[in-house]
């Protein structure tokens, strides 16, 4: 009886964690992009969507991930997260971050778009590299056009 109630734990655990909704690491220089399939270099702009039952999409820039969000049913994404400016490598949640549009950070796929975790770090970039800031859903607005 040991045995088996063991066995039946390891199953559920097994069960439980495959459906994790939590970020993966991005291996930039072998992970592709699930919109555009390029392999995903830069560590500035990656980006990923989660879904309600764990399955990671990875994006080699924000306006991929942005992209690709209109293809799915949104009720099932979990969570959006990028890359950061500061911080590269560094995944923050994409729907509090501040999004900023200046031709002197190019990114990936050509749309100049980079996310700050802060406000104040934006704005202190923008100063130094022009451009203009948005929220995510103002970005989500400005790409879908």
């Amino acid at each position: 009886m040991e045995r088996s109630c063991l066995i039946s734990i390891v199953i559920f655990a097994s069960l439980f964690l495959a459906c994790s909704t939590k970020p993966q690491e991005i291996e930039y220089g072998f992970d592709g992009c699930h919109f555009c399939k390029m392999t995903i270099v830069d560590k500035i702009h990656g980006a990923e969507i989660i879904t309600k039952k764990g399955k990671v999409f990875k994006f080699d820039a924000i306006e991929c991930m942005v992209n690709y969000s209109k293809e799915i049913d949104l009720g099932t994404v979990a969570g959006y997260l990028t890359n950061h400016y500061e911080n590269p490598e560094e995944l923050i949640d994409a729907t509090k971050a501040t999004f900023l549009i200046s031709e002197s950070i190019p990114s990936p796929m050509g749309a100049f778009l980079t996310a700050f975790e802060g406000k104040a770090e934006a704005a202190r970039i923008q100063v130094e590299k022009g451009g203009d800031l948005y929220s995510w859903d103002e970005i989500l607005n400005q790409l879908k056009q």
